[in-house]
């Protein structure tokens, strides 16, 4: 459903300008978006998306510019003033007490204790019926933290609805989905379109862009570059507006040959910090030559399993064999020594330290190497040198060894520490979202390295959310959930159907096709 150009926009921003000391997040940004359509928000990372959904949603407010709710200019200095005007928002991280039930954090949101048992009960008739008219199943009794995320983030929608939102921001909202699960949000909010209402779709998924989006804004370095109906544009222009360059969409990629087995997991098992298991008995092996992808919602133990064979967590069972030798007692220096390189998750936590300069990062764990010093004794010069090269061979901007990496944008950081652990000539590479926070250009650059890789003899495990990388990529797929394995695929028997169910905790069934 359409909306004619003529209707007053839901929203109308005009020249939103915002600046944090010397970066400059938004530069006079204009654009509106038309009531009762699905506007998406797209650029790289740093491209001022989410400072302009801040404003959007009083979280912060503009430098200068104007912004229009259904043509009445607004000035909101905190976000109950914004949901007062109309404007819910979903944020990635849900915002949601989870030892409460769903009802109670529903209560939280209408600013209401639990009350009378008739208060209580006229609340639920109230969330019951507005659940029901928007085809919202949340079972109101339930503890969150027990709920699948898809029902979670249903909440909050319904959430911001109780609260009579008629502009909804999510922000990405598939990135907790299996596929599934976002395919259900797309025709809730194919629903919410129909009912009136609005709703500002902001993802680096380019193909929801064009599945689910009346009208599109491209944003890149601060600025609107680009404003289209979506059904006037396609995936390469997106791309190359959000980049200013040409981009492939997916790397050229021949068939793998895969060789000697270089990593063989058998019934590991590992638990949180909590002591809760989180990796279940599983086995699988990686070959030379090959990548293996394992695929599956977040939070299903692929953190817990890279951490327990990078050897910074000890597994509670199994063995870990590197070239045919058990590791699964060794640490991480000793693994480093036996090939084995490790790309974190989450790099600000386990890759990288901020406040050090590019140069030191590049050489953790890597100081031992003799072109970097002897002994404790580390030659400066060197390790500015091979930084620089570093930085030139995989195009690290800016190429200043000096600068603190805190400075450095995410896709920049991942990139260095691709080379810090490439550099170091492994034979077995683990690979925690490689792409993670990381704007297309560099995604591109990266998986380039990974296949190189590959085909270079290495083995390389691949541990993704995004089914678009892991099909990409993968010559093998295998499936977690539940900290267990559900399945394995080669890569010419995967599709994103076969591997939603695997992913929701559905095994296939021998001699059956799903």
């Amino acid at each position: 459903m359409s909306v004619s150009p003529e209707r007053v926009p839901a929203l109308d921003l005009r020249g939103i300008d915002k600046r944090f000391g010397p970066v400059h997040a938004n530069r006079a940004v204009s654009f509106a978006v038309r009531a009762g359509t699905i506007h998406g928000l797209i650029g790289e990372n740093g491209a001022g998306k989410s400072t302009l959904m801040n404003i959007v949603y009083g979280l912060q407010s503009p430098d200068a510019g104007t912004l229009l709710v259904q043509g009445r200019e607004v000035h909101f200095r905190h976000p109950r003033e914004a949901i007062a005007a109309g404007i819910g928002m979903v944020h990635q991280h849900f915002m949601l007490v989870e030892n409460f039930t769903a009802l109670e954090n529903l209560l939280l949101a209408d600013g209401a204790a639990a009350g009378s048992a008739a208060g209580r009960a006229a609340a639920r008739e109230k969330w019951d019926r507005l659940a029901l008219d928007h085809g919202l199943d949340v079972p109101l009794d339930a503890v969150v933290g027990e709920l699948p995320v898809g029902v979670q983030q249903r909440l909050e929608i319904l959430k911001a609805l109780g609260r009579k939102a008629e502009i909804l921001v999510l922000d990405e909202p598939t990135a907790v989905l299996t596929p599934a699960e976002a395919t259900q949000l797309f025709q809730l909010l194919g629903r919410l379109r129909a009912q009136g209402k609005t709703v500002i779709l902001v993802t680096h998924k380019l193909r929801e862009i064009m599945a689910v989006t009346d009208r599109v804004t491209v944003m890149r370095q601060g600025a609107v570059v680009a404003e289209l109906d979506t059904a006037a544009t396609s995936l390469r222009e997106l791309a190359e507006k959000m980049v200013g360059r040409s981009v492939l969409l997916q790397v050229e990629k021949g068939p793998g040959f895969p060789r000697e087995v270089l990593l063989e997991v058998e019934q590991l098992a590992a638990s949180d910090d909590r002591g809760v298991p989180r990796v279940k008995g599983i086995s699988f092996q990686v070959r030379a030559g090959e990548i293996v992808g394992i695929a599956g919602v977040a939070g299903n133990g692929q953190s817990e399993l890279l951490e327990t064979l990078a050897g910074i967590r000890t597994p509670t069972g199994g063995a870990i064999r590197l070239a045919g030798r058990d590791v699964a007692g060794d640490d991480p220096a000793q693994r480093r020594r036996l090939g084995l390189a490790h790309v974190p998750e989450d790099r600000l936590k386990l890759g990288v330290v901020a406040a050090f300069a590019a140069e030191d990062n590049l050489i953790l764990g890597q100081q031992e190497r003799p072109e970097f010093g002897r002994g404790v004794l580390l030659d400066r010069r060197a390790i500015a040198a091979g930084c620089r090269q570093a930085m030139a061979e995989y195009d690290v901007r800016p190429g200043d060894p000096r600068l603190r990496l805190g400075a450095f944008s995410g896709g920049n950081q991942q990139k260095l520490v691709m080379a810090r652990e490439i550099g170091a000539g492994p034979q077995v590479l683990l690979v925690g979202q490689p792409t993670r926070g990381v704007d297309i250009g560099a995604i591109e650059f990266i998986h380039r390295r990974l296949v190189a890789l590959r085909d270079a003899g290495k083995a390389v495990l691949l541990v993704s959310v995004e089914l678009d990388e892991i099909l990409g990529l993968a010559d093998r797929i295998l499936v977690m959930n539940g900290g267990e394995i559900m399945g394995e695929l080669p890569r010419a028997e995967a599709t994103e159907e076969k591997l939603g169910l695997l992913m929701a905790g559905v095994r296939a069934e021998a001699g059956h096709e799903d």
